[in-house]
C-alpha cells in the first residue's frame, strides 16, 4: 500500500507499547499518521515506541491508561485529541491472555479477562465516538482466532474475544454511516517470549508453514484503517490458514 495513506490523520492504539501493539503503531506511522499509544505497566517501552514513531516523521504521544477504567479511558481520549486536534483511527489492541483449565477458572480470573478484553474496547470506542464521527473515522478491534475456534485451555479468553467479535458487528451497525468498525483476529503470532519448540509446532500445523508476525497483523489493521470505508462489520482472521485445520 502507498506509504502516506494516513497523512494528516491521527490514530490511537491501546496497549501500543510493545508486541503486536507496537507493530501496529509503527505501521500506522509509516502510513503517515500521528500516533498515540496507551500503556499500563510498560512506561519505558512506551517511551521507546514513541521515539520510533517520531523517527518516522510523525508526532507521537504515550499515555498511561487502564482500559478497564471509565475515567482513565476518558482521560486518554482527551489527551489524544488535545495533542493532535483530531482522532481518525482507534485500534483496540490492549488485552490479556491466560491459560487455565476451564474447571479451574476462578470468578476473579474470568472477570479480569473480560474487563480488559471486552469492556475495555467498549469504553474506548464509546468515548472516542464523537471525535470519530466528526471525521468519518475507523475503529479496528483486535480479536483472536480463539474467538472463532474454541481452545479448551483458554475458555475465558476465547469467550472474551468472541464477545469482542460480536461487539464489533454491533458497533458497525450502531455507528454507521459515519464510522466503520472491523476486527482483525490473529492466529498464532510468534513473540520473543515463545519457546522455539512451541513456535515450530504451530508453524508445522499452519498451511502457510510459518508463524504469524506482528507485521502481518499490522498490515491487516492498515487495510481497515486506510482501505474502503464501505467495508464494515468484518472479522478478518490473520492466521496463515491455521483455523482451517
Amino acid at each position: 500500500m502507498p506509504t502516506q495513506l494516513l497523512s494528516g490523520k491521527s490514530a490511537l492504539v491501546t496497549g501500543g507499547a510493545r508486541r503486536i501493539g507496537r507493530g501496529i503503531a509503527l505501521a500506522l506511522a509509516q502510513a503517515g499518521a500521528d500516533v498515540a499509544i496507551t500503556y499500563r505497566n510498560s512506561e519505558a517501552e512506551a517511551a521507546q515506541t514513541a521515539r520510533e514513531i517520531e523517527s518516522l516523521g510523525c508526532r507521537a504521544l504515550a499515555v498511561e491508561c487502564d482500559v478497564r477504567s471509565e475515567a482513565s479511558v476518558r482521560g486518554a481520549i482527551a489527551a489524544t485529541t488535545g495533542h493532535f486536534g483530531r482522532l481518525d483511527v482507534v485500534v483496540n489492541n490492549a488485552a490479556v491472555f491466560e491459560s487455565v483449565p476451564l474447571e479451574r477458572i476462578s470468578l476473579e480470573q474470568w472477570d479480569a479477562v473480560f474487563e480488559t478484553n471486552a469492556r475495555g474496547p467498549f469504553l474506548v470506542a464509546r468515548e472516542a465516538l464523537p471525535h470519530l464521527r466528526a471525521v468519518q473515522g475507523r475503529i479496528v478491534n483486535i480479536g483472536s482466532l480463539g474467538g472463532i475456534h474454541a481452545w479448551a485451555g483458554h475458555a475465558h479468553y476465547c469467550a472474551s474475544k468472541a464477545a469482542l467479535h460480536m461487539l464489533t458487528q454491533a458497533m458497525a451497525k450502531a455507528f454507521a454511516p459515519e464510522v466503520s468498525v472491523n476486527c482483525v483476529a490473529p492466529g498464532w503470532i510468534k513473540l520473543d517470549e515463545h519457546p522455539a519448540e512451541e513456535a515450530a509446532r504451530f508453524a508445522a500445523k499452519t498451511p502457510m508453514q510459518r508463524n504469524g508476525t506482528a507485521e502481518d497483523v499490522a498490515q491487516a489493521v492498515l487495510f481497515f484503517a486506510a482501505g474502503p470505508r464501505f467495508v464494515t462489520g468484518q472479522i478478518l482472521a490473520v492466521d496463515g490458514g491455521l483455523g482451517l485445520s
